[in-house]
């Protein structure tokens, strides 16, 4: 399953990856994270030890009580059982002899003529104090390099190669219980896409967002991906650095740079992630959301579960404000075109804030819908305009000029229902004016014609790609590409869907936008995907019957 995908713009990534180093600072800083969670499971483990010696003494106190065998009594029978049983095995097991299993031929014989020492040399490292070894593996005349080893290395180097016309697309995904980031590259002129590389997460994986700055510099440019979990730490991966095994950076209590937190917050560990209330410091549980802003690209905003907004200044790796502007978990976020400091914000209450992050403390104008938000978005093409999907499949256009008194006075300007399932997801075209894409977990992709004032918004084209459940729809954020939409969902595909390819998409769109034209005049409609094999087919359709079968499933879990 892909939960949530982001795309890295054209010329941001490195033309050649380079290779995870694990030197002495690395392991030094690793060795702190490693410590980190290392006393976080003690901690859980004393817990859960304390919790099972109480229950365990209130069981024993009510099997006196009632004249019942204590607890220790029926250990000490197990226990002696046990020790008969094991001595039986011990006996079975002495006519194969294993403790001379590793012994050389002859050596049983050599036992009785020889001390021990000479029974040493017959063992498997009895011989090793007389082998030759080199300081310099270049000195030994048995170590010899395969011919074309430079030439295979530089083949490997090849293989990573990006290029200045290829993007890259984030895919945050779950399969057998193990979470990872995968890194796709997309080769628009060659229909290829293909992992590049990935890195292991700790957690499910619940957004991603793609930075162009490098964490603990003063503004210097990277290629990072910020990535939200169930955990309540953010993680920044390295792009251009393949097989790392820990973030660049972390956003969180678990953070290497957090000097100034509160004094009353430096109690013990335990205290701290157990008592889960929320503070200006960090986040306190899952993290929904992500948002970088493009104008001030120090600025990372997060929206968590423990219904507050942080704004992580990625400079020093800490939080410079938090916000309480929802009564619920905050779960969508996007920051305004224009204005740099506002940013939009969807939650489980049921309201939209649009707030303005340098007043923290004043009043903010807030809308209403009927539903919990799922996803809230600016339009680049009209300052005024956002549009706000809900998980009853609606999707409502708000103009931010018109306050309502309250959010349940709230008066969109328009309001679609687009699916009859949740709208997990949609996206507005960078380049098109009034070209909305959306996604449900109904399976199907939508695309709206929204730009006709008068008419109001028209569906274009509806399909079913073969993601499973859609999670995640954004099209791409150069103009060369504009038309290229990612989709992905519960079945862990991503595809690459070239929308001005589709006959309808054409015919709705050409007089807002010059259509590209193939060199041979056919237009041919493009799906790109990554192959797969019949296993992992047969796979998805042992999945998808499962996931057919009974209620389960990633949206269907229960709010706490």
């Amino acid at each position: 399953m892909i939960t949530a995908t982001a795309w890295v713009p054209r010329g941001h990534a490195a033309a050649y990856p380079t290779k995870y180093v694990f030197d002495e600072d690395e392991y030094a800083r690793i060795s702190k994270l490693a410590k980190l969670e290392l006393d976080d499971a003690k901690d859980d483990l004393e817990d859960a030890r304390k919790g099972l010696a109480k229950s365990n003494g209130t069981a024993e106190a009510e099997d006196n009580a009632t004249g019942g065998v204590s607890l220790d009594q029926g250990d000490e029978r197990e226990n002696g059982a046990q020790v008969q049983d094991e001595t039986a095995d011990d006996d079975d097991l002495k006519e194969y002899d294993l403790e001379h299993y590793d012994d050389e031929p002859g050596a049983m014989e050599a036992e009785d003529d020889d001390d021990e020492d000479d029974r040493g040399n017959n063992s498997i490292f009895g011989n090793i104090k007389s082998l030759a070894y080199y300081k310099d593996q270049n000195e030994d005349p048995y170590i010899t390099l395969p011919e074309g080893g430079d030439q295979s290395d530089e083949e490997e180097r090849d293989e990573l190669q990006i290029l200045p016309t290829d993007n890259m697309v984030l895919a945050a995904r779950i399969e057998d219980e193990v979470a990872h980031l995968e890194m796709y590259v997309y080769e628009d002129s060659a229909d290829n896409l293909y992992v590049h590389h990935d890195v292991m997460l700790p957690a499910v994986p619940l957004c991603v967002e793609w930075l162009n700055t490098k964490p603990n510099s003063d503004g210097e440019q990277g290629n990072f991906a910020a990535v939200g979990t169930m955990d309540p730490d953010v993680e920044l991966w390295d792009l251009d650095v393949v097989d790392c095994m820990y973030p660049s950076a972390i956003l969180g209590q678990n953070s290497q740079s957090a000097p100034e937190i509160p004094a009353d917050l430096t109690s013990t560990k335990k205290k701290k992630r157990k008592s889960k209330k929320a503070n200006t410091a960090y986040h306190v549980d899952s993290v929904l959301a992500l948002a970088a802003n493009r104008q001030h690209r120090n600025l990372l905003a997060s929206a968590s579960a423990d219904k507050t907004t942080k704004l992580w200044d990625l400079n020093t790796c800490t939080a410079a404000h938090s916000y309480s502007h929802h009564a619920d978990k905050v779960c969508a976020l996007s920051w305004h075109p224009t204005q740099s400091s506002v940013i939009l914000s969807g939650s489980y209450d049921r309201t939209i804030v649009a707030a303005d992050m340098r007043a923290p403390t004043s009043a903010v104008p807030r809308w209403g819908v009927e539903s919990d938000v799922e996803q809230v978005r600016w339009d680049p093409h009209d300052d005024n305009t956002f549009y706000v999907s809900t998980e009853n499949g609606v999707l409502h256009c708000f103009d931010a000029r018109q306050l309502p008194s309250s959010p349940e006075q709230s008066k969109a300007k328009w309001r679609l229902q687009a699916h009859e399932n949740s709208l997990s997801s949609f996206s507005i075209n960078p380049a098109v004016p009034g070209f909305i894409a959306t996604g449900s977990t109904d399976r199907t992709v939508k695309l709206w014609n929204v730009g006709g004032e008068s008419s109001g918004p028209s569906m274009v084209v509806s399909r079913d790609l073969g993601v499973g459940k859609v999670f995640s729809t954004s099209f791409a954020p150069d103009d060369p590409v504009a038309f290229r939409l990612a989709v992905a969902g519960s079945k862990g595909a991503v595809q690459v869907w070239d929308t001005s390819t589709n006959k309808a998409v054409r015919e709705a769109f050409a007089t807002r936008v010059k259509m590209p034209v193939p060199a041979d005049g056919e237009v041919k409609e493009r799906l790109i995907a990554i192959e797969r094999d019949e296993e992992e087919e047969e796979e998805e359709a042992e999945a998808e019957a499962e996931e057919n079968a009974g209620e389960g499933g990633w949206e269907s879990m229960e709010e706490d």
